[in-house]
């Protein structure tokens, strides 16, 4: 796959959309901008789909599980093995992600890309391993330059895949053990904050564990030294098989005109590789939350992205998404089914 082809594919969102739609919304029999971000929502999502009259048919949350080698640092509350419990959980359609998917009526799809188990095959997951986990970050490269491409690629021909099939809008989700820390070392280096700066208590480690976490970081990033340039090289060295697959489907789904809605911290470390690589690509995200994951706000702002909840979330598996999704909807919805002042008969008001 052309991963460098497909980046440099995805171009800037088209001015005469985003006219055409913002003309429509101010036909609305409504005072001038009266639904707020609201309606720019249904801006941008008519801009990406290139309609003023876009419909939300087949929406999905893809929810990437691998595991973490630097977990051997003592860097989580909760031993590698619930990875794997939690996609079993994931299939029983028990956990919080199945939940808010079915209240935003959006498909989950669990991906096993780099998971230490041996899933058999279940309807909803979806195994695509790269490796059983990432190595140890603090004392070899977490990933090989070529683990982390092809985890990108698989992220890119799922978000194909989804266009075949006629998906509308995308969520990402994740699920790892351990994989705040290669989240806060990703936006350490593509920010230049320090570590101290964006490493936050994860699954709700205590002190003496958090200063252990951020050690940890901070002799990964003087053993590799990634270069900010790089953005692969920074993902291979301290990142996450399931944070490159999140990259991948978000550059793919931006390359098939489909807008995505990220999560919280890790999906926000995904997006941020993906706009270090293109960064027009912000143009096709919608931030779902600000997490309280101490980072997440220096990721936002890195894309030049605002959250459209702030809810104290933290957990990650594509929950901010799915809330997120009814929002971006909303917005859709607006354009689609709200009638005009001509529409409605009613007379528009003046401001002169």
């Amino acid at each position: 796959m052309d991963i460098e082809k497909c980046v440099s594919s995805i171009q800037p969102l088209d001015e005469i959309w985003l006219t055409r739609a913002q003309e429509q919304l101010d036909k609305l029999a409504i005072p001038l901008g009266s639904l707020g971000r609201l309606m720019q929502l249904g801006k941008q999502y008519a801009a990406i789909r290139k309609t003023i009259k876009p419909a939300i048919r087949d929406k999905r949350i893809f929810t990437f599980a691998a595991d973490h080698g630097v977990v051997a640092e003592g860097v989580s509350a909760f031993p590698q093995e619930v990875t794997r419990q939690m996609v079993f959980n994931f299939m029983r359609g028990g956990a919080g992600v199945n939940v808010l998917g079915r209240h935003a009526g959006a498909t989950v799809t669990v991906v096993d890309i780099g998971v230490d188990y041996d899933f058999e095959d279940v309807d909803g997951l979806v195994k695509r391993k790269v490796a059983r986990g990432t190595r140890n970050m603090a004392i070899e490269s977490a990933m090989s330059r070529d683990e982390a491409l092809q985890a990108i690629g698989v992220g890119i021909e799922l978000a194909r895949e989804a266009a075949r099939q006629g998906t509308d809008l995308v969520g990402t989700g994740d699920m790892g053990i351990g994989n705040t820390t290669p989240s806060s070392a990703i936006i350490a280096v593509l920010s230049g904050c320090s570590a101290a700066e964006v490493t936050g208590r994860g699954t709700g480690i205590g002190d003496d564990a958090l200063q252990k976490k951020v050690e940890t970081i901070e002799r990964a990033l003087a053993l590799h030294n990634p270069d900010p340039a790089d953005p692969i090289g920074v993902l291979a060295a301290v990142g996450g098989l399931e944070i490159a697959g999140i990259a991948g489907l978000i550059i793919g789904a931006s390359s098939e005109g489909i807008p995505v809605v990220i999560d919280g911290f890790i999906s926000g470390a995904g997006a941020v590789v993906a706009c270090a690589l293109n960064p027009v690509i912000r143009q096709y995200l919608f931030a779902a939350h600000l997490s309280m994951e101490k980072g997440h706000r220096s990721m936002l702002d890195y894309m030049g992205l605002e959250p459209l909840l702030d809810l104290d979330l933290r957990l990650g598996e594509g929950t901010g998404a799915a809330l997120g999704i009814g929002l971006v909807e909303a917005g859709a919805k607006i354009l689609t089914e709200m009638l005009t002042f001509e529409e409605a008969g009613v007379t528009e008001g003046s401001c002169s």
